[in-house]
């Protein structure tokens, strides 16, 4: 299992580099990777391997962000309604997003940066993402396109950021860090899930 010692930080180059796509049909290496990020996020559900391991919580992970510089990334998530919503992504890409944009209002978190950084990431409020989605319970891989909006839709191009060796901060206006243009709206969350607990999750 992956230990949060085994997620390399921002001042690895390797999360600067842009990955390769994945060869299909998925290898026994692939798809073990695959594997992995996604325990590392459902470990980071479980209080008490959280406890036990030292573990970080997270609800997005990339292969990059594990020193694989193939372009996959998971992403375990409840919606500013309780829905969860799990896929593994397997060379994905946005096909479409909004020019309307959306913003966590505490700032982005990330498993790789351990630092607090300051400012606002706008992202795309609703994308379209054409990938092979891995079901990690059927044990499938389906090309689909899906549909995500707010949260979702932040952390789904957070972890696509990755696989370009793009990460949050660099999206931060470095003249106006708390910048919020006309178009851009914060993420609004229920009650059963502040924003402030969500941001403490990285991504």
């Amino acid at each position: 299992m992956l230990l949060y010692s085994d997620i390399i930080k921002e001042e690895d180059q390797r999360l600067r580099e842009k990955c390769a796509p994945v060869p299909l049909p998925l290898s026994a290496e692939d798809q073990q990777t695959l594997e992995l990020l996604n325990e590392y996020l459902v470990n980071g559900y479980d209080v008490t391997m959280v406890e036990k391991y030292g573990l970080r919580s997270g609800v997005g992970i990339a292969a990059p962000q594990i020193g694989v510089l193939k372009q996959m990334f998971v992403v375990m998530a409840f919606d500013e309604e309780g829905n969860l919503h799990h896929y593994g992504f397997i060379n994905p890409k946005i096909v479409s997003h909004s020019v309307e944009t959306v913003y966590m209002p505490g700032g982005e978190g990330c498993l790789s940066v351990e630092r607090n950084v300051s400012g606002l990431v706008h992202r795309a409020k609703r994308v379209s993402v054409s990938a092979d989605v891995f079901d990690f319970q059927a044990n499938t891989l389906s090309r689909t396109i899906l549909k995500f909006q707010n949260y979702l839709s932040v952390i789904v191009q957070h972890e696509y950021d990755h696989l370009s060796g793009i990460l949050f901060f660099d999206r931060i206006d470095k003249f106006d860090p708390f910048f919020v243009p006309d178009n851009s709206k914060p993420i609004q969350f229920s009650l059963e899930e502040t924003e402030e607990e969500s941001a403490e999750k990285g991504l």
